[in-house]
């Protein structure tokens, strides 16, 4: 009798799997919202941090979200327990995974003044263990520094290793985004992943941040270090096709690097509103994956 019972309840479980994932199909891209495409309404005090996970859920009908550390309602935030628990339940109630953090304003990680650059890396700690608490899988970090390219990416590169080390305990990555100066150089940044040399040492490559660069040869390059991906847009044609930047390319070198993860909107236009833009992004990535 048990063991007929048990093999009633796992039929009835496979054909709730069969029926859930037939009815509810799982999108063949993940897409996620990156908070700065929101920051002018939340600088404003339009809505906050804590309303973001409502808005990427019943405004666009997505469900990831990559928050901003400098968008966060205080830089006490990050260490409020109560403060992230509540984050966290907004996240449960529109259900929403928290995808990552972008941290800035917290000291330079190529800073060749060994003392400021270990106090760089400290106040990352922060982010981290916030980033484990909202069960995000990274946290982005920027290679900034002063002095040469060699002197910037040596600090870097032990700025990153430290950082990594403390990450691992918590099972966060710790990526790096080209975001200006050398960073915007793949030549540059992708010897510094290799020499950090740590699984969870890796890319976050933006499609808008490059100056003299090839974007499309550029994230390319990155692509095999990269553990997320960011959609910058800025404005659109009456195609509805981005401005400067062919998305139907980009996210064909996305798609042929066998990156699997979430692709990040961020919308940096003047012309559109945030959420006109973010909707506008949303459609081009979708048109152009589809």
């Amino acid at each position: 009798m048990a063991y007929k019972m048990k093999r009633q309840k796992s039929i009835v479980s496979a054909l709730s799997t069969f029926f859930f994932k037939n009815l509810f199909p799982e999108k063949k891209i993940k897409i996620s919202l990156a908070e700065w495409s929101l920051h002018k309404s939340i600088q404003s005090g339009e809505i906050s941090n804590m309303d973001f996970p409502r808005i990427a859920r019943t405004q666009f009908d997505i469900g990831a979200v990559e928050y901003v550390s400098v968008l966060f309602e205080t830089k006490a935030s990050v260490e409020d327990t109560g403060y992230l628990l509540r984050l966290k339940k907004e996240c449960e109630k529109y259900h929403i995974k928290s995808n990552l953090i972008m941290v800035d304003d917290e000291g330079n990680m190529g800073d060749t003044d060994l003392v400021k650059r270990n106090t760089a890396v400290t106040n990352h700690f922060k982010w981290v263990k916030a980033a484990g608490f909202l069960g995000c899988h990274s946290i982005r970090v920027n290679a900034a520094g002063e002095g040469s390219p060699e002197e910037v990416q040596n600090a870097v590169i032990d700025g990153l290793s430290k950082l990594c080390d403390f990450a691992s305990q918590y099972k966060i990555n710790v990526i790096v985004e080209n975001h200006g100066g050398n960073s915007s150089n793949p030549d540059w940044l992708i010897p510094v992943i290799k020499k950090v040399n740590k699984r969870n040492c890796g890319l976050l490559p933006d499609f808008g941040n490059f100056e003299n660069e090839d974007r499309y040869q550029a994230v390319e390059k990155m692509m095999p270090y990269s553990k997320g991906v960011s959609a910058k847009s800025f404005d659109f044609d009456s195609l509805g096709n981005e401005s400067v930047i062919d998305y139907r390319k980009m996210l064909n070198i996305v798609k042929k690097s066998g990156y699997k993860s979430y692709i990040g909107i961020e919308f940096e236009g003047e012309r559109l509103t945030e959420y006109e833009g973010i909707k506008a992004t949303l459609k081009l990535i979708n048109d152009s994956l589809n």
